[in-house]
């Protein structure tokens, strides 16, 4: 098995939301913010070629969006989807698996393509995959709450169900991919799914939204854009626990600066130990 880093580029949010009700004279220090008060984020995913599966965890924000939207979260970087996937040597039509931790734009905005920007007609971005989700969680985003309507954007989600290619995970049974487990999180949003890989030994997580960079470690780092919040404190500490006394792999999708990370314990609870680019351990 085979592990990938996939750059879909940078973006930027304010630092205030995602930093909850953390202080910006604490939170600057890992994180510095523009003159906007906005910080600079990843959109990284993680490809997995095993045998005959090549599974792909979350998709990035895609380009269907008008210039309007992309200009509100300064879209940079010179990754993209695709080219990051043709550079590894795979082709958009190889991906066997689209596993989506959750179906916030960001997270899943790659996964539906215009078949052209004129017509406007969406079709799916991996014509050959697997798309995963949980029934839960989709409920939760096609029938959004008022706080979250705007991360779950519909021409998103509706036509990955409208594909046929969707399937649904169940959080009582086992997980369907022998690579990985599921852990289940409830705090940012309803039944986000957090791969536990497993690899040469160690166990690598592929942490989401769960803990978005190694400046969220802190137990009340918590984001303002956390349905639950409290919730979250809870999750976070016995993930931040386990991940520190079982020396797992925590792998960022949104830390702009580190791929990874491994905890250590100290007085004030999991603190980051050292922080290294994925390819140190492939």
């Amino acid at each position: 098995m085979n592990l990938h880093p996939v750059d879909c580029g940078l973006f930027k949010l304010d630092g205030g939301a995602m930093f909850g009700v953390t202080p910006k004279a604490l939170w600057k220090r890992t994180n510095p913010a523009d003159e906007n008060n906005l910080c600079t984020w990843a959109l990284r995913c993680l490809l997995i070629e095993d045998v005959d599966r090549l599974i792909l965890i979350d998709t990035g924000l895609g380009d269907k969006q008008d210039e309007k939207f992309f200009r509100h979260y300064h879209i940079h970087g010179e990754g993209s989807l695709e080219s990051s996937l043709n550079g590894l040597g795979f082709a958009m039509r190889d991906v066997t698996d689209v596993f989506l931790t959750h179906l916030h734009f960001d997270h899943c905005g790659g996964a539906i393509q215009w078949k052209s920007k004129e017509s406007r007609q969406a079709a799916p971005a991996f014509p050959n995959a697997t798309y995963w989700s949980n029934a839960s969680h989709w409920q939760w985003a096609t029938e959004p709450n008022a706080r979250e309507k705007a991360s779950f954007l519909p021409e998103n989600i509706q036509p990955i169900l409208e594909s046929g290619q969707l399937r649904f995970m169940d959080p009582a049974g086992p997980s369907p991919f022998k690579q990985f487990d599921i852990l289940y999180v409830d705090g940012h949003t309803e039944k986000m799914m957090i791969p536990k890989i497993q690899y040469k030994g160690m166990t690598i997580v592929f942490a989401a939204d769960l803990l978005p960079s190694a400046g969220h470690i802190p137990l009340p780092y918590v984001m303002s854009y956390d349905t639950r919040p409290l919730l979250t404190l809870e999750e976070k500490a016995v993930f931040l626990n386990q991940a520190a006394a079982d020396r797992h792999i925590i792998y960022f999708e949104h830390d702009a600066v580190n791929e990874c990370c491994t905890l250590q314990m100290t007085e004030k609870g999991p603190r980051l130990e050292r922080a290294f680019p994925l390819s140190e351990i492939l």
